[in-house]
């Protein structure tokens, strides 16, 4: 009759089972430990360092330290010079067939060191962009758990986005959330569109876009805050404004009254004699002499 029996090994951790003859199968252990640094292939320091040939014997500093991988497989870590490399170590991998004492070089890398210069984090591209980045021929998927979008059925607390959202299929799928919409407000007011920008600064005072006969209000609950400007001359035409925004082609900025305007100081005619040059003129045929009497015109 078969049998299971354990047979436990001195120093083991992990069991594994084995079949033993006819008793079936016998749970045994089995160790992992740690890679032991092979003297040989620690000593070929010099082995490892003739095997960085690619660049300049300079670029390649100090030993820094030797590191077992495996059996008989070591890396040699070499202090690196070369310029936009910081704190990088030169790493050259040798090994040894067992009972020889010939190395032989398995790989030479150039690897980052805890002090290392490195590139900053990989930024996916939707991150990057900036406002105004996309260009002409250029696409920008939206993705679909974009929190600036909602689904157009979903209620909400603007009143236009509400006539999109009852239309049954026939209007938009996703509208802008409410997030999306202060998101939008806040990058206008902030921007150049805002009250901070340097042509509203430098606006008169009364010259709003609240009050302009070309702003046009968006429609919604921006409707209070934003429009566009219409005015063909205005620099913001065609662009959204806040109300308080403001610039010179307001359409109540209108000149004064002539009488209004302060005078103009006149200076007074001023010749230089020294620029005038005398020039004589011999009189021609019938020319009255200035001791003779003016002649009659004509006509009374």
């Amino acid at each position: 009759m078969s049998r299971s029996v354990t047979v436990g090994i001195p120093g083991s951790r992990c069991g594994t089972r084995v079949r033993v003859g006819d008793n079936g199968y016998v749970t045994t252990r089995t160790t992992t430990r740690a890679a032991r640094l092979d003297q040989v292939c620690a000593d070929a320091v010099g082995v490892a360092r003739g095997a960085i040939t690619d660049v300049d014997p300079a670029d390649v500093g100090d030993h820094l330290e030797a590191i077992a991988e495996g059996d008989r497989v070591v890396t040699h870590l070499f202090e690196s010079h070369l310029a936009g490399y910081r704190g990088w170590r030169w790493a050259v991998t040798v090994t040894r067939v067992p009972r020889s004492r010939h190395v032989t070089i398995c790989e030479t890398v150039l690897l980052p060191g805890p002090d290392a210069l490195l590139a900053p984090g990989w930024v996916p591209w939707n991150e990057r962009l900036q406002p105004g980045d996309l260009g002409v021929g250029d696409l920008m998927p939206t993705a679909p758990d974009d929190d600036r979008l909602a689904q157009g059925y979903v209620l909400s607390d603007d009143p236009a986005v509400e006539e999109v959202s009852w239309e049954l299929g026939l209007g938009r799928s996703r509208v802008m959330s409410r997030e999306g919409r202060i998101d939008a407000a806040q990058r206008w007011y902030d921007g150049e569109a805002g009250p901070e920008a340097p042509i509203s600064v430098a606006a008169p005072r009364n010259a709003r876009c609240g009050t302009c006969g070309f702003y046009l209000p968006l429609a919604g609950s921006l409707r209070t805050m934003f429009g566009v400007c219409g005015n063909l001359y205005a620099p913001d035409d065609g662009r959204a404004v806040s109300a308080d925004h403001g610039c010179g082609a307001h359409s109540e900025a209108l000149l004064g009254a002539p009488e209004q305007q302060p005078p103009v100081d006149e200076l007074p005619t001023v010749y230089d004699d020294s620029e005038v040059e005398s020039v004589a003129v011999s009189r021609g045929h019938g020319s009255v002499e200035e001791s003779e009497p003016a002649e009659d015109y004509g006509h009374s």
